[in-house]
């Protein structure tokens, strides 16, 4: 009896090791490190700090996200070039990024100047052309796992802007990474001055430049606002943001895990949209208490802007924005501006 006992007891141990349940089973750890140009302490990082908690959680500790905040990994091309060598696995890229890994300049086209004007149109949009700027940025080998809404850029200025022609007469600075804005301004005929980002306050304080377009809460953390003291009241365009991992880490994640990480990042985005909305008003709000004077333009001065990028539109479709996707965004935006 003892001697079948023995041989029962191998058996179980053999079939143990050759053919291992969930008790034996060796878990097969993955490490995803995501950059991000943003600061730990905004909206974008504490939530990424809470995707990277709930992840674990979620996959048992299989799945960890490994968040490098405030760009330690370098700029979004240092950090392009990482995602693909697979350096990093997941990154923060900002709407010149993710046009930069998709053709044609698809994605920069929802930032051609005044071209969508608010939150409820920029909705519409996306509602509409996510899926497929989606599937643009998969079939270069990424995945997309969340967008958020980053704000709308605006001119700032040291003298009162309303019209085109008051900031033609301002030297305006702009960022060399971004060539499709760049080549839009050219075409309408503003004096350009490239500048770094961390140079802007330099530039503003030597009178190399007088006005810039940024997002209110990068003008409020720079403090650029107490150079350039104007903001003028019309949105230039959307500032958008994404979370992509390359395909070979997607793929990496056992299937089983996928649709609950995704659901977690999908959460995250519906709440950062909510935060960053808030923290732009904000941002406004206490650069006026410390001295922005807000420009209020009329409707009739809205449109001398709309009418003027209008003008030159046809010579940066097909070249800076992707003409398809810009004449399919148009026709959406105006049935929905009729029906307002």
């Amino acid at each position: 009896m003892r001697h079948i006992n023995r041989i029962l007891i191998c058996c179980f141990i053999l079939g143990s090791i050759l053919f291992p349940g969930p008790a034996f089973a060796q878990r097969r750890k993955i490490t995803v490190k995501l950059a991000s140009l943003v600061p730990e302490g905004t909206p974008w990082g504490a939530a990424l700090n809470r995707m990277a908690r709930e992840w674990g959680a979620a996959t048992n500790g299989e799945v960890e996200l490994v968040i490098y905040h405030n760009g330690i990994a370098g700029s979004e091309g240092d950090v392009l070039r990482k995602l693909k060598g697979n350096q990093v696995q997941a990154a923060i890229l900002s709407s010149f990024g993710l046009n930069s890994i998709t053709p044609n300049h698809a994605i920069m086209t929802l930032s051609c100047p005044f071209l969508i004007r608010d939150n409820a149109e920029l909705d519409l949009v996306l509602k509409e052309l996510k899926p497929e700027l989606e599937t643009r940025i998969n079939r270069e080998g990424f995945f997309t796992l969340a967008w958020s809404k980053a704000g709308w850029v605006k001119f700032f200025s040291k003298a009162p802007v309303f019209v085109p022609g008051d900031l033609k007469r301002q030297k305006l600075g702009i960022n060399e990474q971004e060539p499709a804005l760049m080549d839009a301004f050219k075409a309408m005929g503003y004096q350009l001055v490239p500048v770094a980002m961390n140079q802007v306050l330099i530039y503003l304080n030597g009178g190399m430049i007088d006005a810039v377009y940024q997002s209110p809460v990068n003008v409020g953390g720079l403090q650029i606002f107490g150079v350039a003291k104007n903001m003028a009241s019309i949105n230039i365009a959307p500032f958008m943001g994404g979370i992509v991992m390359n395909q070979a880490a997607w793929r990496s994640i056992p299937e089983r895990h996928k649709p609950e990480l995704l659901r977690i990042a999908k959460r995250l985005e519906a709440e950062l949209d909510t935060s960053i909305q808030r923290l732009e008003a904000d941002a406004i709000t206490t650069m006026k208490n410390y001295g922005l004077i807000i420009n209020e333009l009329s409707p009739a001065q809205e449109q001398i802007w709309y009418d003027d990028v209008a003008r030159v539109l046809p010579s940066l479709l097909g070249s800076a924005f992707n003409r398809e996707i810009y004449e399919r965004i148009e026709t959406l935006l105006k049935a929905y501006r009729s029906g307002r």
